[in-house]
C-alpha cells in the first residue's frame, strides 16, 4: 500500500522547478527591497517555522543583516518588534494558519512591508500580505510536509541570498537550479536504504535529532512534523552544540540518536556528540552531506531532507500508521 506521502514526495522535483520558473521575477523583485533593509523577520509554524530556522541560519553564516525568527503569536505579542526599515517574510502551506495570519496583519498594521510564501492561491496571506509568492505544488494532503517544505525552503533561499551580492551567494543561487535534479536522482537512489533502515529501527519510539546551522532547522522538522507527527514516534529536536546540556545525561545504551552532519563550523561539536554516543553504545543514525551530493554546504537541508523522508515514510509504514494522517490536527481549533 502506498499512502499520499508516498506520491507527494515524487512530486517535489517538479514543484521546485515550477515554482522557480514561476516565480523567479517576483523574487528577485523582493530581493532588491530586502536589500535596503536593516532588519528582517520570519515567521511560520510547523514545517514552515522549520524553514525560518534553517534560512535564518545559513544567511547568518554569511551576512550580518538582522536575521530574527518568530512563531506567530510570539510576533503578536512582542513588544520590542522593530518597524523602521524592516521587513516581515510569512511561510504556511494554507495560506490560513491563524497565528502566522495574525502576525501578517500586525506587521501590516504598524507599517512593515510584507511578503507571504504559500501554496494556496486564494488564501488570506495570498491576498494580505504586500507581496505574494504561490508555490507551485498543487494539493498536498500528508501532514508532514514534503513539496511544500522543499519549494518555501527554495523561495526564501533565493530570495534572502538574492538580495545580498558575492561569491557565496553567487554560489548558492546558481546550484539552487540545479535542486530539481539532484532531489530527483536522491529520490531514486536513498529509498531502499532508508526503508531498511526504518524496519530496523520500527520498534523504537523515542529519537533525539541533532542538527547545527542550516540543519538545526531540518532536525526540528524532523522531531517535531515528521518523527512525532507522521510516525507518531517520541521526539526532540537539539541544536547539535547543546548536546552536552540536558541529552548528554539522558542518551543511554540503544537510544537512538539521529545527527545531521554537513561540515559546518560547529559541526566540530557535532562529531564530538557522534564519538561520545558511539563509545556508550547508543544507536547513532548518521546523516552526512557529503555522502548524497556535491553541493554548498549551506544547501544541506534540501540534500538531507530526501533520504529523511524515506525513512520517515517506512518508519510510519512498519508500525501501520499513515504518514499523512492525524489524530488530532484539524479537530482542534486554538
Amino acid at each position: 500500500m502506498k499512502y499520499d506521502m508516498y506520491y507527494e514526495l515524487l512530486e517535489q522535483p517538479k514543484s521546485l522547478k515550477d515554482t522557480l520558473k514561476a516565480e523567479k521575477s517576483q523574487m528577485s523583485e523582493i530581493s532588491s527591497k530586502i536589500s535596503e533593509m536593516d532588519r528582517l523577520y520570519l515567521v511560520g509554524c510547523g514545517s514552515s517555522l522549520s524553514t525560518c530556522y534553517s534560512a535564518r541560519d545559513a544567511i547568518n553564516m554569511v551576512y550580518d543583516t538582522p536575521v530574527e525568527v518568530f512563531t506567530g503569536y510570539e510576533f503578536l505579542y512582542h513588544k520590542k518588534i522593530e518597524n523602521k526599515n524592516a521587513g516581515l517574510i510569512v511561510t504556511s502551506q494554507s495560506g490560513e494558519t491563524a497565528d502566522t495570519l495574525a502576525a501578517l496583519r500586525r506587521a501590516n498594521e504598524i507599517g512593515i512591508p510584507t511578503v507571504s510564501i504559500t501554496n494556496e492561491s486564494e488564501s488570506s496571506m495570498m491576498k494580505e500580505a504586500a507581496n505574494s509568492i504561490l508555490t507551485r505544488c498543487g494539493r498536498e494532503n500528508a501532514i508532514l510536509g514534503t513539496k511544500t517544505y522543499v519549494t518555501q525552503l527554495m523561495c526564501l533561499y533565493q530570495i534572502l541570498f538574492d538580495a545580498f551580492d558575492n561569491s557565496q551567494s553567487s554560489e548558492v543561487l546558481k546550484q539552487l537550479k540545479d535542486l530539481p535534479d539532484i532531489t530527483e536522482k536522491l529520490i531514486k537512489s536513498t529509498e531502499n536504504e532508508n526503508k531498511e533502515l526504518a524496519q530496523k529501527f520500527a520498534q523504537e519510539d523515542i529519537f533525539y535529532c541533532m542538527g547545527g546551522g542550516p540543519n538545526y532547522g531540518l532536525a526540528y522538522k524532523l522531531a517535531m512534523t515528521m518523527l512525532m507527527e507522521g510516525a507518531i514516534k517520541h521526539a526532540c529536536p537539539l541544536y547539535s552544540a547543546e548536546f552536552r546540556h540536558g541529552l548528554i545525561e539522558r542518551v543511554e545504551k540503544s537510544v537512538p540518536t539521529i545527527f545531521l552532519d554537513s561540515g559546518y563550523p560547529g559541526d566540530e561539536l557535532t562529531e564530538r556528540a557522534i564519538e561520545f554516543c558511539d563509545n556508550i553504545g547508543a544507536n547513532n543514525i548518521v546523516f552526512k552531506m557529503q555522502d548524497y551530493a556535491d553541493v554548498n554546504y549551506l544547501l544541506s537541508p534540501f540534500v538531507l531532507v530526501v533520504p529523511l523522508e524515506w525513512f520517515v515514510y517506512y518508519l510510519a509504514h512498519f508500525n501501520g500508521e499513515d504518514p499523512g494522517s492525524t489524530r488530532h490536527i484539524g479537530k482542534v481549533r486554538y
